[in-house]
C-alpha cells in the first residue's frame, strides 16, 4: 500500500484515537456527581478515575492550590498545557507508526488481523510516550517538580493506560476497516521470500533480546539493584523507579517455600510472551511486503505489546482474582510494562533485521 492510499485511515484513526481520549477525560467529572456511586458502585467509580483522570482538563483536586497558597491558576494553566501537549503527543506519535503498518502489512489477503492487532498495539505505545513526553508539565504543576524528579516521572508514566488500550482499540478498527476501503483497486503486493532456516534463526535471535529483559534483568536480585540504582545528587538522582519502567519486563525469583508447581504456572505466563514474540518475529517478513530496519523493528515493538498484554491476562486468569473483583480489576494490570517493551521490542526488531539480512545472504551464496 502507497503512503498516499495509507494516510487517510490513520488521519482518521490519529484523529479518533485522540478524540476518544479527550472525550473519556471531559467524562471524568461524572464521576463525582451526585448518585454515580449508587448506579455503578464504589469500587468501580474508583477505578474508572484511574482510567479516565490522566486525560481530564481538570486535574485531581481541582478548586484547591496545586502547590502554593498562592498562584493556583497558574499551576491550573500549566496543568492544561501539559494535557494540551498529551493530546497532539498522542496524534504525533500514532500517525508516523501506524502509516508504516498500513505501508508494510497493509489489511489485504488475510493480511487484515494482522494489521488490527499491530495497529492497536501501537496505540498503547502512542498513548504511553504522550503521557511521557507531557509528564513534566503536569509535576510542575503540583509545586514540587525538583523534588524527586525521576521517581515522580515513572509514577506519572504509568497512568492513563487503560483508556488508552480501549480508545486504542477503537481508532484500530476504524483505521483498519478505512484502510481495505482504500486498499481496492491497488497493485498487487509484492510477496517476500524468506527462507526457512533465516526465519527461525532471526525470529530466535529477537526473543533472545527481549528476554534479556524477562528473565535477566527481571529475576528479584537484579531488579532490585536497578530499583535502588541512585547515582549522585540533585534533579536526576533516584533514577531507579525509571529505569524499572523501561527495562523490565515482569518480576519473578526462584522457587521457595512453596509448591513447584505454583511457581511453574507463574512462569507459564513468562513463556507464553516469549512464545508470542518468537511466532510473530517468524511469521512477520514473510507478512511485510518489504522487511525493512524501520518495519522490523516496529512490527517486533507490536509483538512485544501485544505478547505482554496476552501473558498478563494469562497471569490474572490463573491468579483468579478476577473472578472474585470483576472486570475493571482484570483490567487494572492492562498496559503495564509497555515502556520496557518499547525498549526491547525496538532492539529486538533490529537485531532480528540484521539476522535475516545476514542469514539470507549466507543462504543465496550457499545455494
Amino acid at each position: 500500500m502507497t503512503y498516499r492510499r495509507a494516510a487517510i485511515p490513520v488521519l482518521t484513526g490519529g484523529l479518533l484515537l485522540t478524540a476518544l481520549l479527550w472525550w473519556a477525560g471531559s467524562s471524568a467529572h461524572a464521576l463525582n456527581l451526585p448518585g454515580t456511586v449508587d448506579v455503578i458502585g464504589g469500587r468501580a467509580a474508583a477505578e474508572l478515575g484511574t482510567w479516565l483522570t490522566p486525560w481530564s482538563y481538570d486535574p485531581p483536586g481541582w478548586g484547591q492550590p496545586f502547590g502554593a497558597p498562592t498562584g493556583g491558576t497558574d499551576y491550573l494553566t500549566l496543568y492544561r498545557t501539559g494535557l494540551q501537549i498529551r493530546f497532539a503527543a498522542v496524534f504525533a506519535f500514532f500517525v508516523p507508526g501506524a502509516l508504516l503498518l498500513l505501508r508494510r502489512l497493509p489489511p489485504v489477503h488475510r493480511r487484515w488481523p494482522a494489521t488490527l492487532l499491530a495497529v492497536w498495539a501501537w496505540g498503547l505505545v502512542a498513548g504511553t510516550l504522550a503521557v511521557t513526553v507531557s509528564a513534566p508539565w503536569l509535576i510542575a504543576s503540583r509545586g514540587h517538580g525538583s523534588y524527586r524528579f525521576l521517581p515522580q516521572l515513572a509514577s506519572v508514566i504509568t497512568t492513563g493506560r487503560q483508556a488508552v488500550a480501549v480508545a486504542a482499540l477503537l481508532a484500530a478498527v476504524v483505521t483498519v476497516l478505512t484502510a481495505r476501503i482504500t486498499a481496492k483497486g491497488a497493485d498487487p503486493l509484492p510477496q517476500a521470500a524468506v527462507p526457512a532456516r533465516a526465519g527461525r534463526l532471526a525470529a530466535t535471535v529477537g526473543t533472545a533480546v527481549v528476554a534479556v529483559s524477562l528473565v535477566v534483568l527481571s529475576y528479584q536480585s537484579v531488579a532490585a539493584a536497578l530499583q535502588t540504582y541512585s547515582p549522585g545528587i540533585g534533579l536526576l538522582s533516584e533514577p531507579g523507579d525509571l529505569l524499572r519502567q523501561w527495562l523490565l519486563l515482569g518480576a519473578w525469583t526462584t522457587p521457595s517455600g512453596g509448591a513447584l508447581t505454583d511457581w511453574l504456572l507463574a512462569r507459564a505466563a513468562d513463556l507464553l510472551l516469549l512464545a508470542v514474540v518468537w511466532w510473530t518475529l517468524r511469521r512477520l517478513p514473510a507478512m511485510l511486503t518489504r522487511a525493512t530496519f524501520p518495519a522490523m523493528a516496529v512490527g517486533a515493538v507490536c509483538a512485544t505489546v501485544l505478547g505482554l498484554v496476552v501473558s498478563q491476562l494469562l497471569r490474572v486468569a490463573l491468579d483468579g482474582s478476577g473472578l472474585r473483583w470483576g472486570l475493571l480489576y482484570l483490567s487494572s494490570a492492562l498496559g503495564v510494562g509497555v515502556p520496557a517493551a518499547l525498549t526491547f521490542g525496538l532492539a529486538a526488531g533490529v537485531a532480528a533485521a540484521v539476522t535475516l539480512r545476514v542469514a539470507g545472504r549466507r543462504a543465496a551464496g550457499g545455494a
